[in-house]
């Protein structure tokens, strides 16, 4: 048999040469991404060269961003007005079982105090969130007469729950002040006993007012929302494109 890659006599029969091709070299299969030896540097050499991942484009950038100030402002939303509800119809009424006033009073206000740091938050997110939208996507002729109504009306709800927020909270602070480690006598969460004293009684009573009045400002930003959302549903794909290029 001859020398690698060439043809190889074989046994002749009847008169004829037989050739046969012998292998020239043995095949290895690799991976994707292997590496081989380079014939004439002998330095390992990639098989398949990678390629650098494409950068992201600026309207990519600027969708994640819009993404993610509008998940802000929902989960703020969503913190603000979960964290009322459940400190007024289930932590106010609950202290009811604490049996000394003072005591009552004393876990409302470190309840309130530990879930300010939420409020806060929220209250920074829901604010942030829609000024970053009305100052980029929801204006000029990217939006129907209609949703420049219903930003109008959020305008004005998440300036009230801004307003109302912050004036809940300092009055709460006032009023968890008018006691030593908040221990202001409480007939349950929301009212105040006829021992409590006429100052701190007083400042209860603005809180709740205040409270119900961020409620209430935070239940009709929620429909504005839902509004906006179910407008942009109802309108279709290419006219929203095309409103969008005009």
């Amino acid at each position: 048999m001859g020398g690698p890659g060439r043809l190889a006599p074989g046994r002749a029969r009847e008169g004829t040469r037989r050739f046969v091709l012998a292998p020239a070299c043995s095949v290895r299969l690799l991976p994707l991404g292997g590496r081989l030896p380079d014939a004439a540097t002998g330095m390992v050499q990639s098989v398949v060269p990678r390629l650098p991942a494409p950068p992201l484009l600026p309207s990519q950038l600027g969708r994640a961003a819009h993404e993610l100030g509008r998940a802000a402002h929902e989960l703020g939303l969503a913190g603000l007005l979960g964290g009322n509800l459940f400190g007024r119809w289930a932590l106010h009424p609950a202290v009811t079982q604490i049996s000394d006033p003072a005591e009552r009073g004393k876990v409302v206000n470190a309840a309130w105090r530990r879930y300010g740091i939420v409020n806060s938050l929220s209250l920074l997110a829901v604010t942030a969130g829609w000024a970053g939208a009305r100052a980029t996507e929801v204006q000029g002729r990217s939006i129907t007469d209609r949703e420049r109504t219903l930003a109008r009306a959020k305008d004005a709800l998440v300036a009230a729950v801004f307003v109302t927020g912050t004036a809940t909270a300092v009055q709460g602070i006032r009023f968890s002040r008018q006691a030593p480690g908040g221990a202001v006598p409480l007939q349950d969460g929301s009212h105040p006993t006829a021992q409590t004293p006429t100052g701190a009684a007083r400042a209860k009573r603005t809180l709740n007012v205040l409270g119900a009045a961020n409620i209430a400002t935070e239940v009709g930003l929620v429909a504005v929302n839902a509004a906006l959302a179910q407008e942009g549903f109802r309108r279709p794909a290419a006219r929203r494109l095309l409103l969008r290029r005009a």
